[in-house]
């Protein structure tokens, strides 16, 4: 039984009560939600027993993702891992493998092997990378070749698939009659729009759902439906083509929950200020309440090296208006493969993001983080201060760096700082 069967059926699983444990929350209640089709837990049956669960979805705290992996020109499988390390160590709840270069299983595994959280692939990256290997283009990517990847990621223990079944040919031809600027930006969407282009037949993924449902069954695999027409640019938002996915995405999911299949819905991209809060009301109007997975959402086009910051501008008030799962972006989106240190910074700015939208969702518990903090900082208690931050070694190396005269002040107001001056008046 998958975990949804099992809420269906009113058990209350290990991985149900390890879930609320961490959410504070009794275990009933989070399973009528995944019943509902409101949480998934990503944990494929064939993992590790040992990795942290964790709960996607409505009245949870909002989750973080970070994605690793190589690509054709930086392949090592030692910066993976070490990666994988800078994402457990900075909080990240999950992390996707998305690699497409080097021994993608050796990698695969590694990551698997290693990682002490969820583990999320795409499963179609493979699937085209051993095609181009043997020298064919994408044309020749058979329907077996593909769902033979899902079927040994799947056996591996990998806990959430991205499938872009949406990115169908009415979806593509509403495109093209459409316009757009950045065309198709999802590396899986274009895969797969490219293959049916040339092979003139529909998805497999959409045409052959059922046996990715049976795939997904069998294992407990959540699947995470792709945003493959997701707008790469703001002009591009909330468009035809992004809609019509959107539409397909709900009815695959009814599907799915049919089936007992976990699933969530990924999301745009690049999307203007204003329109972020009506894609995610849409979203849980059209697919039913199924956790939101998004990318950013990045607010402006205009920041390459600052995409951090223009995706948890974004990532906050998707979050607030209840997203559910924000997929982190690194200083290096639209640049290069991110370093260890991109990582880091990617996941701080997407937690600092999570965190705000939790608290204005009255998520439990959220703001006493903050509570705490502003209590250190009116004693002035530099190592509370440090203990409760989010980056506790950046805040010491700034403090470090600023030094002070006055011990229980900063270098910003020394001896006239404003809390010891108002401590004599507010007695």
């Amino acid at each position: 039984m998958t975990q949804l069967d099992c809420a269906r059926a009113g058990k209350i699983t290990p991985e149900m009560r390890q879930v609320a444990k961490s959410e504070r929350m009794d275990p009933k209640p989070l399973a009528r939600k995944i019943a509902e089709g409101k949480v998934v837990i990503p944990c494929n049956r064939a993992a590790r027993k040992s990795r942290k669960l964790c709960g996607i979805g409505e009245g949870l705290r909002t989750k973080i993702n970070a994605n690793i992996g190589t690509s054709a020109d930086l392949s090592g499988l030692r910066s993976e891992l070490r990666k994988l390390k800078v994402c457990e160590e900075n909080g990240a709840d999950a992390v996707m493998d998305l690699s497409t270069g080097g021994d993608l299983r050796k990698i695969r595994r590694a990551i698997l092997k290693h990682s002490s959280l969820p583990v999320g692939t795409v499963p179609v990256y493979e699937a085209v990378v051993k095609t181009s290997r043997s020298g064919k283009p994408i044309s020749a990517m058979s329907r077996e070749d593909i769902f033979s990847v899902l079927e040994e990621q799947a056996a591996e223990g990998v806990d959430f698939f991205t499938v872009h079944s949406g990115v169908t040919r009415e979806a593509v031809n509403r495109l093209k009659d459409e316009g757009r600027i950045t065309g198709i930006v999802s590396r899986g969407g274009a895969i797969l729009a490219a293959w049916m282009s040339r092979n003139g037949e529909e998805n497999p993924f959409y045409e052959d759902f059922d046996r990715v449902l049976d795939i997904a069954s069998e294992y407990d695999v959540t699947l995470s439906l792709g945003d493959g027409m997701r707008p790469g640019c703001l002009a591009d938002a909330t468009d035809r083509a992004q809609i019509q996915e959107l539409i397909t995405l709900g009815e695959l999911a009814k599907r799915a929950h049919e089936r007992g299949v976990q699933v969530m819905i990924e999301g745009p991209g690049h999307v203007p200020l204003d329109q972020v809060r009506p894609n995610i009301l849409l979203e849980k109007k059209i697919c039913d309440g199924a956790p939101f997975y998004v990318l950013g959402p990045l607010v402006t086009d205009i920041a390459p090296g600052y995409d951090h910051i223009t995706s948890a501008i974004g990532g906050a008030i998707a979050g607030a208006s209840g997203a559910d799962f924000i997929c982190y972006v690194t200083p290096s989106e639209h640049l290069g493969l991110p370093s260890a240190a991109d990582v880091k910074t990617g996941i701080i700015a997407a937690r600092i993001a999570a965190h705000a939208a939790d608290i204005a969702k009255g998520v439990k518990g959220a703001i006493d983080w903050d509570i705490e903090m502003s209590k250190a900082r009116k004693k002035r208690d530099w190592k509370r201060q440090f203990e409760l931050s989010i980056d506790p070694k950046a805040a010491r190396e700034y403090r470090k760096r600023g030094g002070s005269a006055v011990k229980d002040a900063c270098t910003m107001c020394g001896q006239f700082c404003s809390m010891k001056i108002s401590e004599e008046c507010l007695k």
